[in-house]
């Protein structure tokens, strides 16, 4: 998604740092290469939610489904919300003009 937003607006990004905070590119409406794959793992990760949910459907409706499977299940379902949270705060962020204040945010 090639959504332009105002100059020097920051841009939460799909990934996080290696502790675990939020990673921000700062750039002009032409994006440039990191915000392009930046819309390139946003839908590789909404895509991968779209496939577990299909997965979920099928597990939880198996009778034979054990403890094990159904803890990774959720396991990989909390990591896929978390991504899709991101992606949405990051696209509501954009759409908005970047002036919400952080605490105010999804």
């Amino acid at each position: 998604m090639n959504t332009p937003h105002t100059p020097h607006t920051p841009r939460l990004l799909p990934w996080t740092s290696p502790d675990d905070k939020p990673c921000y590119l700062f750039t002009d409406r032409e994006g440039g290469y990191v915000a392009r794959y930046a819309d390139d793992v946003e839908a590789l990760q909404l895509g991968m939610a779209i496939g577990l949910l299909e997965h979920a459907g099928d597990l939880i409706g198996d009778p034979a489904a054990d403890a094990r499977q159904l803890r990774y299940l959720s396991a990989q379902l909390s990591a896929a919300l978390r991504d899709a949270v991101r992606v949405a705060e990051s696209r509501g962020e954009r759409l908005r003009g970047g002036d919400t204040p952080p605490d105010q945010r999804l």
